[in-house]
């Protein structure tokens, strides 16, 4: 029995087919998108910062706590949940949702998988009503090779004193609780990295270089500088030493968000393109008519509702319980893949309008770009792949 099976045994519905409540927030997040990101986007890009305001509305949409139990003040809702919210934010900007990408898939995810019942009393509550969250893994020297970091971790009293940078770090700017990964027994190799939750306020540590990029410019992606930063070592995230534990199970669901994103930004690509040489006339003609631009717009929508049904099978998958990690690469990888090629041919529809930002598309062909990158390149997820259906 596939995978598939295994997740629809009994009901065999589609996998596009959602639950009364996932269709709730699916329709709440679309009209949120389109309320309150859509007059914001070309400001932000271009100044590239979210709009303060903005994020305050993502929090009192419960759409940065989704996963998170309604004790801690969630919305106890479920990760499929979180994949929906992302994809329709994405769709409108996709620097907003990767914004609430990491807050759901990485860090809340991380504090509800390994978090002790004091963490997840402490930060949890925060996560979900107010505090923006931060992932820091990568460094200069590990990028694909995670756990080749030399952030050091040195016992110190009852804690201990974090020492290095950290550098692309989404949501830096605006985060104050940051999970940092560091090596506290170097000479065990990547058995002594431990995750550990530090605050912005605590001594030594400072949000340094801000990243000028090509794409998701309203997303902050900043280096973040730890200096004999004291933490407590209750602050230790899971086990010491099984740091690289919860990097890899995060990651793993974090590629189903960015999987979710690229959906989302592809989807949204299309149905530009499709409004716009539905209007636009050449040769005493809709664009649209043009036979040659109609199996355009085929393979567009075919190959973005491929993408989405190995995102949705992927967290479907998860959620079950059962084995995800291929499904994840999958649809992580095919996701940028379709992302880049679906906002490309946007692009060329439009014409040279394509190519200037008073039209949307420019800026997702843009922001698609880092799907094939960040949380694994694509390189990485073929690795993956590769190797566990050659096991």
């Amino acid at each position: 029995m596939s995978t598939t099976d295994t997740i629809l045994s009994g009901a065999m519905q589609p996998l596009t087919q959602l639950t009364e409540d996932e269709q709730m927030l699916r329709d709440a997040a679309a009209e949120f998108a389109q309320q309150e990101i859509t007059p914001c986007i070309l400001q932000m890009d271009e100044k590239a910062a979210l709009d303060s305001d903005l994020v305050k509305s993502f929090f009192e949409m419960g759409l940065m706590g989704i996963e998170i139990p309604e004790e801690f003040g969630g919305a106890g809702g479920s990760f499929f949940m979180s994949i929906v919210a992302i994809e329709q934010i994405s769709k409108v900007d996709a620097s907003v949702g990767v914004f609430m990408d990491v807050q759901n898939t990485l860090v809340n995810n991380a504090f509800l998988r390994f978090g002790s019942d004091d963490l997840q009393q402490r930060y949890l509550p925060r996560l979900a009503s107010e505090s923006v969250g931060a992932y820091c893994l990568s460094e200069s020297g590990s990028g694909s090779d995670a756990f080749a970091l030399k952030s050091s971790a040195i016992k110190e009293g009852n804690g201990y004193r974090l020492n290095g940078a950290k550098l692309w770090i989404t949501n830096a700017n605006e985060a104050d609780i940051f999970i940092v990964f560091a090596n506290a027994k170097p000479e065990d190799g990547y058995k002594g990295i431990t995750a550990f939750v530090v605050e912005r306020g605590m001594e030594g540590f400072s949000i340094s270089k801000k990243e000028d990029k090509l794409g998701i410019r309203a997303s902050s992606t900043c280096e973040v500088r730890l200096e004999n930063v004291l933490v407590p070592e209750e602050n230790i995230l899971g086990e010491f030493g099984k740091g690289y534990k919860v990097a890899i199970e995060t990651l793993n669901e974090g590629r189903i968000g960015i999987g979710a994103q690229m959906v989302g930004l592809a989807q949204g690509a299309y149905e530009a393109a499709l409004d716009y040489v539905q209007e636009r006339k050449q040769f005493g003609k809709k664009v649209s008519e043009f036979q040659s631009v109609q199996f355009q717009l085929a393979q567009m929508a075919t190959e973005i509702e491929m993408a989405r049904l190995l995102v949705y099978n992927a967290a479907r998958i998860k959620e079950a319980g059962q084995p995800f990690l291929k499904e994840a690469a999958m649809s992580k990888y095919y996701g940028s893949e379709v992302a880049e090629r679906v906002a490309s041919m946007a692009v060329d529809l439009f014409g040279g309008n394509g190519f200037v930002k008073e039209y949307p598309v420019e800026k997702y062909y843009r922001d698609a770009k880092i799907g094939k990158i960040y949380e694994g390149t694509s390189n990485m997820q073929l690795q993956t792949i590769a190797k566990l259906i050659m096991h």
